[in-house]
């Protein structure tokens, strides 16, 4: 009952909060927008809002490896696995420039979507073949402009944690504009926020790594489906590293 509560007042701190950060959003837009042309500081202030939810909230304590192989000079096609809605959160406090790739349903969410549309963030109707070459026409300029790529490859949410098949869609557009990929690995955000309810559920630990990023050389002679499944490999590796730590950790 207490977590129910708790969740209850902290949903409706994040719903006020996002009227009152949007607006300083739209300030940032309106002030930025003319010479910055990666909005890379709104960019950055949308990453201050996601990251504002984390340092708040108790019962989601996270750490970071490997935030050191992020190169902010570097334009990468960024992949993740996808446990939770609090991943999008997460991957914003690893505060590097990209932009999202989302279901074109988000974008409709009020202010979290406008702020959406403000950073010019690609949309995707997952039914759709036209959307999918558009969505790959918008991430090519984006790379060429300078920013990096963030992708959920398995599409979806998994529900019990473990990874899904990948798409190729992300390893396509690597290939095609000879990008690093950078894997990121998370977990604990699943059990912290289930796919299925708003409910916060006990302390759970959440844990980020970020490999090493493969380098176009590294998978040019491999087709993107190849590119995908040696990337799942190495993300599936680290998860179940990342597990035995935590369970080692416990004994």
């Amino acid at each position: 009952m207490w977590f129910v509560l708790f969740s209850f007042l902290f949903w409706v701190f994040v719903a006020v909060s996002s009227i009152v950060i949007f607006i300083g959003a739209f300030l940032v837009w309106l002030f930025t927008f003319p010479f910055d042309k990666r909005l890379w500081l709104q960019h950055r202030y949308s990453c201050f809002w996601g990251s504002i939810y984390l340092w708040l909230n108790p019962f989601w304590p996270m750490s970071v490896k490997g935030r050191e192989k992020i190169d902010h000079s570097q334009v990468y096609v960024a992949v993740s696995n996808h446990q939770s809605m609090l991943d999008i959160l997460v991957i914003h406090s690893l505060f590097f420039h990209f932009k999202w790739v989302s279901k074109k349903e988000n974008l409709y969410i009020p202010f979290v979507g406008w702020n959406m549309v403000l950073n010019r963030y690609v949309s995707l109707d997952r039914a759709s073949r036209k959307s999918f070459i558009k969505m790959m026409r918008d991430c090519s300029r984006h790379i060429r402009q300078g920013s990096s790529i963030m992708m959920f490859p398995e599409g979806t949410r998994s529900t019990d944690g473990n990874l899904r098949s990948f798409k190729d869609g992300a390893f396509r557009l690597a290939h095609r504009m000879k990008c690093p990929v950078l894997p990121i690995v998370l977990d604990g955000t699943g059990q912290s926020l289930p796919k299925r309810g708003f409910v916060i559920r006990r302390k759970t630990p959440i844990k980020v790594r970020v490999l090493d990023p493969l380098q176009p050389e590294q998978f040019e002679n491999k087709t993107p489906r190849d590119t995908g499944n040696m990337v799942r490999e190495l993300m599936n590796s680290a998860l179940d590293e990342m597990r035995m730590e935590g369970a080692a950790g416990k004994s």
